[in-house]
C-alpha cells in the first residue's frame, strides 16, 4: 500500500473513533460557530488572525470558533492556512438586556467603581498577566464535553449590559452561579492549570487550559486548591466559592474563552443548564 493511501486510511480510522459532545452552536455575538471543514488531514484555521480549535467527528473536521461580543452582523471568514481556502459563517445580531448593580458606598467599593492611580497601575499589570495566560495554546486534544463547575442559582447570565451605581461598564463576560461561601468549584473538563492569582476586580482566580485555546476561568473565589501546572480531571474540586474582588455577594463568576474570545459558558452546558434556577435580580 502506498504511504499516502496508508496515511489517509489511518486518518479516517482516527476520525471514526473520536467522538465529542460539541458545545451548542449560536451564531451571535458572544456565541459559537461550528464549521465543517472538508479533508482527511487536520486543518490549521484562523479567525480574525487567531488560531481556532479543531476537532474530529463523524469522519470530518470541525472548527469550534468563539465569536466576540463586538462582532458585527454579517458574514465572517475562517481561513485554512494549509490550503488558503476560506469558510464563511453568518453572525446574527443579539440584543442583550441591561443589569443595574448598586454597590454600597464604602471606601473599597468607591475604588471598585473609580479606581485610583495605584489601583490602575495594579490593574494594568494584572491585565498583562491574564493576557499571557489566555494566550496559551496547547496542542493536546481539546476537552469540550463540560459539566457544571458549581451548583446554585444562575444569578447573572452572559452578555448583560452592566451599570455599577448607574455608571456604564463592560458587558458581563461570564455566567454567575450564586452559592454560599465555601461551596465547591469543580473542573468542568480535564485540563491544566495555567494561572492562579488574586486580582483587583476578579479576586481569587483560577484559569484552566482544556486544549487548543479553550480556557475556563473561575473568579471571586474564597480559596484556591490548585497550583499553576497542575493537571486536573473532570469533576475534581479546584476551589471554593467566595466574594473576593468586585462583588455584591458570594458567587462563582465563570468565563469560557475560545481563540482568546469570551463566549457564553451556557453553550457548553446546554444539557445541564436546567439545573440552575435563573434569576437576574
Amino acid at each position: 500500500m502506498k504511504t499516502s493511501n496508508l496515511l489517509t486510511l489511518l486518518a479516517c480510522l482516527f476520525l471514526a473513533n473520536v467522538a465529542h459532545a460539541f458545545p451548542q452552536q449560536q451564531l451571535v455575538p458572544g456565541g459559537i460557530a461550528i464549521v465543517k471543514i472538508d479533508g482527511a488531514s487536520k486543518p490549521t484555521l484562523y479567525y480574525q488572525d487567531r488560531k481556532v480549535l479543531t476537532l474530529a467527528k463523524d469522519n470530518a473536521w470541525f472548527a469550534i470558533v468563539g465569536i466576540p461580543l463586538s462582532a458585527k452582523t454579517g458574514n465572517h471568514l475562517l481561513i485554512n492556512k494549509n490550503t488558503s481556502r476560506k469558510f464563511a459563517f453568518f453572525v446574527s445580531d443579539k440584543d442583550y438586556p441591561a443589569q443595574y448593580i448598586t454597590l454600597k458606598k464604602t471606601p473599597k467599593n468607591k475604588r471598585m467603581i473609580n479606581p485610583n492611580k495605584m489601583d490602575m497601575d495594579r490593574i494594568s499589570r494584572e491585565r498583562k498577566t491574564l493576557a499571557r495566560a489566555l494566550a496559551t495554546w496547547s496542542k493536546q486534544q481539546a476537552h469540550v464535553d463540560f459539566i457544571l463547575p458549581a451548583h446554585g442559582r444562575l444569578s447573572s447570565p452572559f452578555g448583560l449590559k452592566r451599570f455599577f451605581n448607574k455608571q456604564a461598564r463592560k458587558p458581563h463576560s461570564g455566567l454567575d452561579i450564586a452559592a454560599p461561601k465555601g461551596a465547591p468549584v469543580q473542573a468542568p473538563a480535564s485540563g491544566t492549570v495555567v494561572d492562579v492569582g488574586n486580582y483587583f476586580f476578579n479576586g481569587n482566580t483560577v484559569l484552566v487550559d482544556h486544549g487548543q485555546g479553550l480556557i475556563s476561568g473561575y473568579f471571586h473565589l474564597s480559596k484556591t486548591l490548585v497550583a499553576i501546572g497542575d493537571s486536573v480531571t473532570q469533576g475534581q474540586q479546584i476551589a471554593e466559592i467566595g466574594a473576593t474582588g468586585r462583588v455584591t455577594g458570594p458567587h462563582l463568576h465563570w468565563n469560557v474563552y475560545l481563540n482568546r474570545t469570551k463566549v457564553d459558558p451556557a453553550f457548553f452546558i446546554s444539557d445541564h443548564i436546567h439545573q440552575l434556577k435563573t434569576s437576574t435580580k
